[in-house]
Order: C-alpha cells, then structure tokens, then sequence
C-alpha cells in the first residue's frame, strides 16, 4: 500500500470515526445502544488503531543505535538529508561561506525581541538601548543631543523605565540590521524621523514590518541604499503622517516611478525625493 493511499484512509477512518461518535445512539426499548452501531464504532475503532503510524526506525527498544545519533536531526527534513549526501568540502571559500552564514545566524539570534527588556526600559528606551549599542543614534524630544555610543560601546541613559526619555528620532544607518531585530523599534509614539540609510540587508519584508510598527507621528522615512524594491512602496500607506520619503532614485526605473506616484497620490501630504539631494549636502 503506498503512503499516499495510507494517508487518505487514516483520515478517512479518523473522520469516520468521529462522525460515528456523534450519531445518536439507536436505543431499543431496554435502553441499549442497538447492535449495528456498536458493530461500526468497534470497526472504526480496529481501523483507527490498525493505521495509527509505527515508531520510527531507531526509538524502538529493539533497535540499535550509534553514538552519532547525537548529532542527528530530529526533523529528518530533506535538507538534512541532502546536506549528509553531500561530500565534505574544506576548500577556503566554502570555510568562508559557512563562517558567514554561522555568523548571521548568531547575529539574527541576538536581534531577537526580548520582552524582559521592554518591561523594564519600556518601548522608548529599550529602542534606543538597541539601536545604539548597534552603532546607531538617538534623539529625544526636548534634548537637542545625537546621543551615540562611545568606542568602547558605553552610552548614558538610564537602565529603567523614565517617562521623560521619548524618542523623537532614530538613525540606523549603516548598520547590521536583520528583519528579526525590527520588533524592537515598535509601539514608538512619538517618533517623527527614522532612518535605514546603507543597511544592506532592509527589503521590502522589513519595510512592511516597519510600516506597521504603530509610528502614529513619523514624518521622515529614509530607506536609500538598501534593498528596497517598488513593491515596498505599497505598504507605507499604513504611516498617515509620513511628509518625507528618501529613496535612491525615485525615476530609476518605469515601475518604480509609478509606485512613487501612486503613493503620492494616495498620500497627499508625502513627498518622495531622491537620495542624493539629501546625502551629498552632509
């Protein structure tokens, strides 16, 4: 019997069964369940247990198992496997590619939301904590101040929750950013600029993600030099505040022209400018 067919009348008998559960029981006048359905139920019953999947090969008691079951993945995915059959290659530019990869996986794990750090610091500071031990910088409504890290990574703002810290801008240019991270810079009420300047690795699921991070007062969005596309741009009708939206070059390209224009029309108040008359004053 192959597995496809197995399949289908696993769940066959389950959906059977559990119609057969829910009849109503035909009682004769001594008020017992009446033969035939008590015949079906215990059928369905044989049907479900004789189809009921088998332990896999090497957990049974019987089995024998090898030391290197440690290193064994307990998906079994097909990647796994693929990656099992294929022979070992030591060269330098695979060493490089696999160091690489470990890496942004490391990075991509230590981006991840932290809720313990939100409760204590809150949404405004725990955004700038992250933002700025990164090699970002940050600005606070009624404090003129970039405040940035130093060389050695230290910064001055307080390691609890303080009403009067209110984030009013973000810059996260240049940065290591990853999609995993962007759940950090959330639920920002009073965010007015933020930008994503030269990050490589900010798509267009990043700017999804950002245009719904609940940012009621944003005005500035910078995403040049990054690997934004047209079809981003649809997702910023979310920010109904946004004035001001720097891209590369909003006439490189026929498409994404149209999605500018689309957006501007959609989005009255919203300008999208050119990144070189913004950067190249600075």
């Amino acid at each position: 019997m192959s597995l496809f067919r197995l399949r289908r009348l696993q769940l066959s008998a389950s959906i059977l069964y559990r119609c057969a559960s829910t009849l109503p029981s035909h009682q004769s006048e001594g008020g017992e369940v009446s033969a035939t359905v008590k015949r079906i139920r215990k059928e369905l019953a044989q049907d479900k247990q004789q189809l009921s999947w088998r332990t896999p090969i090497g957990d049974r008691p019987e089995d024998w198992n090898s030391k290197l079951k440690l290193f064994s993945n307990s998906e079994q995915n097909s990647d796994f496997i693929v990656m099992m059959q294929r022979p070992i290659d030591l060269s330098p530019k695979n060493m490089k590619e696999w160091w690489n990869k470990r890496q942004e996986r490391i990075e991509r794990h230590m981006q991840q939301f932290v809720p313990e750090r939100h409760k204590i610091l809150g949404p405004e500071l725990a955004a700038a904590h992250f933002v700025l031990y990164r090699g970002g910088a940050a600005k606070f409504l009624n404090d003129n101040r970039w405040h940035r890290a130093s060389e050695d990574g230290e910064f001055n703002l307080p390691n609890k929750f303080n009403a009067s810290f209110k984030l009013e801008a973000l810059r996260c240019d240049n940065m290591q950013l990853y999609y995993e991270g962007l759940e950090n810079l959330r639920c920002l009420e009073h965010l007015k600029f933020l930008s994503f300047h030269n990050v490589k690795t900010f798509d267009d699921w990043c700017l999804d993600r950002i245009s719904g991070g609940d940012y009621p007062h944003l005005e500035v969005l910078d995403i040049s030099n990054t690997a934004i596309t047209e079809r981003g741009l649809a997702c910023l009708y979310r920010l109904p505040k946004l004035k001001l939206l720097i891209i590369n070059d909003p006439k490189e390209s026929l498409e994404m022209e149209l999605a500018a224009a689309m957006l501007e029309l959609a989005m009255p108040p919203l300008k999208v400018i050119a990144a070189d008359t913004i950067h190249d004053q600075t």
